[in-house]
């Protein structure tokens, strides 16, 4: 536990200085103070990230964190948990959907397997696996505590590499069949709400398989202490809390995203959070180390129902609606393209000085 309380507490609150420096610019620039919206919001969040009113984002990557569920044993998925190594092995072989996002982004897929059930290789495969999938929530804790900070600090220590080798802006993405059913457990745990309201339709499943998915949720939540009724008192937003609900309910390609969440803000770099599960990562990391969620942003609204709630209990607004809800990390890259966006509006336009426009 020493060596995760040493990480979280380098994570420092961003330049405060410097995104006034940066707000100061964008009302230079020959347009209405404001008018470019969510751009300058961008602007000058990664400017006080990164200490730098105009930062160069040369090298970008998008963590495709894997693992398998237990709770797959209870029949919450369409698909079955044998597509979580195949869609590893997609990823590798550059034929997933993240990948050709991430090509027209000039981003690299960096795919790190943190617990598929099987035994994975390739040359561009970063294997980190704590343990061949999570035991069955449902019946048990998912993980040990042990194996929860392993998998966190793993994805500290990827992130470390990457900015080591240059890398300055990251986005988060997963893979693992069942990880929808983890992530409406965590975001039950951690904010009180009902099973009916957080959990979604995932891969695609029916109303009867929706509803059972509710019922394995709850099941969760009771067999793992997790369900408090007005009875019990328990501080939902301590971090101690928050790192025992990854523990039983979580997954390891989530414990593995809140630590490259971490990583990224203890390295001050940018994290674009993409949808539902690396939200559920996000509001983990929110709680296990509050200064981190300066550091992320939100990418897109996706169709799982429980994802408003799991971005307003971060603190986070989502840029984008695209109705999506296939994870991997594609909404997040898609928002790369607007970070660079940003960062050309800041260096190419022109101000009311250089232009000889006059002010409003």
């Amino acid at each position: 536990m020493s060596k995760l309380e040493s990480i979280i507490g380098r994570i420092m609150p961003i330049h405060q200085d410097v995104v006034g420096q940066a707000n100061d610019h964008l009302n230079q620039l020959t347009k209405p103070q404001g008018s470019l919206g969510k751009l300058e919001d961008i602007a000058r969040q990664v400017a006080g990230i990164t200490g730098e009113v105009m930062p160069v984002f040369d090298k970008k990557a998008v963590i495709v964190m894997a693992g398998d569920h237990g709770v797959c044993e209870e029949g919450v998925s369409a698909f079955p948990a044998e597509v979580t190594p195949q869609m590893v092995l997609n990823f590798l072989y550059g034929g997933a959907a993240v990948n050709v996002l991430a090509r027209h982004a000039g981003a690299e897929v960096v795919c790190v397997d943190m617990g598929v059930n099987a035994d994975l290789e390739h040359p561009s495969l970063i294997s980190r696996k704590v343990r061949k999938g999570t035991r069955n929530m449902a019946r048990e804790a998912a993980l040990t505590l042990d194996e929860t900070v392993q998998a966190i600090q793993t994805g500290v220590e990827i992130v470390d590499e990457l900015v080591e080798k240059g890398y300055r802006l990251f986005a988060t993405g997963e893979m693992g069949i069942g990880n929808s059913t983890a992530s409406a457990a965590i975001l039950c745990a951690l904010t009180g709400l009902d099973a009916g309201i957080a959990v979604g339709r995932g891969t695609g499943i029916d109303d009867a398989k929706w509803l059972h998915k509710q019922l394995i949720v709850n099941k969760a939540l009771n067999v793992n202490g997790l369900r408090m009724g007005s009875e019990t008192e328990v501080n939902r937003s301590s971090s101690d809390y928050a790192l025992d609900v990854l523990m039983k309910v979580g997954g390891l390609e989530i414990a593995g995203l809140v630590g490259v969440i971490l990583g990224a803000a203890k390295n001050r770099c940018p994290v674009v959070v993409d949808g539902f599960i690396s939200s559920a990562a996000a509001l983990v990391a929110s709680r296990l180390a509050p200064l981190s969620a300066s550091y992320m942003l939100a990418s897109h609204l996706s169709q799982e129902q429980g994802h408003t709630k799991m971005l307003e209990a971060v603190g986070l607004a989502a840029m984008l609606q695209m109705d999506m809800r296939l994870g991997e990390g594609t909404g997040a890259v898609l928002v790369f393209n607007l970070i660079d966006a940003a960062g050309k509006i800041m260096k190419e336009m022109a101000t009311f000085e250089s232009a000889g426009v006059s002010r409003g």
